[in-house]
């Protein structure tokens, strides 16, 4: 065999080990990207399963609260009326004044807590959230607040024509109940602060407090409100931030939106 013949085998057999180590390396490269492939498709199903239960779970509860809602009305309702029916029937029949003021006392309790359950009953059971757009619902949710006048719930949106899907309402109408009511308990505040807007393909929903506020890393003492805000938020795709400092409590929504019917 002669030097050129052994030449030309060398580079050959070269050629063949390179093309060799180049077939490894696009093996590799096209592996990875299938495996990449492959857990995006793993981690986008993960998500979209998270984001029915947490509707699932959503539609079970309110369907919860209107089974309970309407339990109390033709249930409990009924017997504390009975209850009131009774205790004026032995006031009037009992001869003892005495007796008669504590009679009056019992029947006092019982029909003002009929009337509270009433009110219950028809919160739990109210279909407004369906009927009515988010401006009103908000709305609505402030004035019941400041009629308690535990401190000033302040409203302001730059459209009262914002249409939403039932979903989306419910989201962000449980998550302005969850923080007001964490601003009362929690914060010591005077001032409440709800923002609507709609602002090129966004709705932004911005709630903030004039409370004490709490350290925000670790939030233990109303940390499963704020968990309930932030997973409620996942449902519908909307950014959720939160700060908090001394000065108050500021939470921020950002939601896609669509406005074409």
């Amino acid at each position: 065999m002669g030097k050129s013949e052994i030449i030309l085998i060398i580079i050959f057999f070269n050629l063949f080990l390179l093309l060799f180590i180049v077939g490894i390396l696009v093996f590799i490269r096209q592996y990875k990207i299938k495996r990449r492939e492959h857990n995006t498709l793993i981690r986008s199903q993960k998500e979209v399963h998270q984001k029915e239960m947490l509707s699932t779970q959503i539609e079970i509860q309110n369907q919860t609260m209107q089974h309970i809602g309407r339990e109390i009305h033709d249930n409990i309702g009924q017997k504390l009326t009975l209850a009131s029916l009774y205790a004026q029937q032995l006031a009037f029949e009992n001869k003892a004044p005495h007796i008669n003021g504590k009679i009056e006392n019992i029947s006092s309790i019982i029909n003002d807590s009929l009337t509270e359950l009433r009110q219950l009953s028809k919160s739990l059971t109210d279909d407004t959230i369906n009927s009515l757009n988010i401006h009103d619902l908000i709305y609505k949710e402030c004035f019941k607040v400041n009629t308690l006048k535990k401190c000033a719930v302040h409203f302001k949106t730059n459209s009262r024509e914002i249409d939403l899907s039932y979903e989306i309402k419910v989201v962000l109408y449980r998550i302005i109940q969850e923080f007001i009511q964490n601003s009362i308990k929690y914060a010591k505040c005077k001032d409440v602060f709800v923002e609507l807007n709609k602002i090129e393909g966004f709705v932004f929903l911005v709630l903030s407090d004039d409370g004490i506020g709490f350290d925000a890393t670790c939030s233990s003492k109303n940390g499963i409100g704020l968990k309930n805000m932030e997973k409620r938020s996942e449902i519908i795709n909307a950014d959720f931030k939160l700060t908090s400092s001394n000065n108050g409590t500021i939470v921020t929504l950002k939601i896609p939106f669509n406005d074409e019917k």
